[in-house]
């Protein structure tokens, strides 16, 4: 017998009868729909560099995560590990500056991350990764985060809460690095080897360590809120102000930093129900930095990642549950003209009806059987003398030439 393969360690298929993942998916694109963004898609692995430069050197991301290979011509490619950085480099390179802004763009797409798979943690996680680009305001920015609270909304998620902060930006973050690194200076017995690496090429990031002891201590170090300038505290202001009046409601984490250096200003996080490191089931926050980073024109941009496996988990543990698509007709041939049937399913499908058959050569009882596992609504029967369609418990003869009609009134 033939060696049989799984999935690689980390990873995990999504199947046909998924019903729930395929319902949050198509819940995310109704959504952008109707939101006004429009739909991107970029490779599946980068130039090494596009992440090594946007994410910073002191991230966990860059540090431990990437997946890094050199292809036959000894080019370091990286495999996608977050969806802001990749969106940012496709603006760039297709001009996109030059479109009506803010380019208001998503994604829903693996990414790739080394680290111990668990519940709800995976090498090869889905995400949501939503970007708007080119626009400063505070108004987009709660139109993103007002965008992944209606979404929860829809899925029937309602145990979560809205972290915020304001990490300022290059005028008022300066000053306050230098308060941060003299008060690290005095406590250095607190910081863990993680926290001192962190420390060392990102100061900030030593906010986004994970040792609970470490987060404890640093309760204690000076918070950028204290530092903003007047435009960062004034863009904080309105941010709030536009939140408090869609009645969103939210925690200020003067310690929210986000683990990748381009961000800038507005920070948050989406804390979910699991009480481990399932909890953060959405976070992002402003990068304007970032295009230019990355070869453009000094571009503000904002936007999120959301992982959909944490959301399901969040999803789940509310009760929600969807049942599958149903199909709307069913044909069973019990002797009838399978080339008309084939015909026939055609046409249905063009004029947007869910319709299918048997092409396993059942009997008329597995093909009737196979009707039920469907749910179509309609089973109709194809005889050598005509056709018998079974609807809402009733049974009736139907002429090939009404047969259309009949299905589709």
């Amino acid at each position: 017998m033939a060696e049989r393969f799984q999935a690689p360690r980390g990873t995990h298929d999504v199947l046909p009868n998924d019903a729930l993942w395929w319902h949050v998916v198509r819940t995310m694109e109704e959504q952008g729909a109707l939101y006004g963004w429009r739909r991107i898609q970029t490779p599946g692995f980068e130039d090494t560099g596009l992440f090594a430069r946007t994410a910073g050197a002191a991230s966990d991301v860059v540090n431990k995560e990437m997946y890094t290979f050199s292809d036959r011509s000894d080019r370091s490619l990286t495999l996608r590990p977050e969806g802001t950085a990749p969106i940012a480099r496709a603006y760039v390179e297709h001009g996109l500056h030059r479109e009506p802004q803010p380019v208001k763009a998503y994604t829903i797409a693996p990414m790739y991350r080394y680290g111990a798979p668990g519940r709800g943690r995976y090498r090869e996680h889905w995400q949501l990764s939503l970007e708007a680009i080119g626009s400063a305001g505070p108004d987009i920015d709660a139109e993103v985060l007002e965008f992944y609270v209606a979404l929860l909304g829809r899925l029937g998620v309602s145990e979560w809460e809205l972290h915020l902060n304001s990490i300022g930006d290059a005028n008022c973050r300066p000053p306050y690095v230098e308060r941060l690194n003299e008060w690290l200076d005095v406590h250095a017995d607190v910081l863990d080897e993680d926290a001192r690496h962190k420390r060392e090429t990102s100061p900030l990031q030593v906010f986004d360590v994970k040792n609970p002891a470490v987060r404890e201590a640093l309760a204690a170090a000076p918070t950028i809120g204290e530092s903003l300038c007047d435009a960062c505290r004034e863009h904080f202001d309105g941010v709030k102000a536009r939140l408090d009046a869609l009645g969103i409601p939210y925690v200020i984490d003067p310690t929210l930093v986000r683990g990748l250096d381009y961000y800038t200003r507005t920070t948050f996080e989406f804390i979910g129900p699991e009480e481990n490191v399932n909890s953060t089931i959405c976070g992002g926050g402003r990068y304007d930095g970032l295009v230019e980073a990355v070869g453009g024109p000094p571009t503000p941009g904002i936007g999120f990642g959301a992982g959909i496996e944490r959301l399901l988990l969040a999803i789940e543990r509310e009760g929600g549950a969807v049942e599958p698509r149903r199909l709307d007709v069913f044909f069973v041939v019990d002797g009838g003209p399978r080339a008309e049937v084939a015909r026939l399913l055609a046409e249905l499908r063009r004029l947007g009806v869910a319709a299918d058959t048997d092409y396993a050569g059942r009997s008329f009882k597995g093909q009737m059987t196979q009707a039920g596992r469907t749910g179509a609504a309609t089973v109709v029967i194809a005889a050598g003398d005509g056709y018998r369609v079974r609807a809402d418990g009733e049974e009736a003869w139907v002429a090939p030439e009404d047969l259309l009609a009949r299905l589709t009134r």
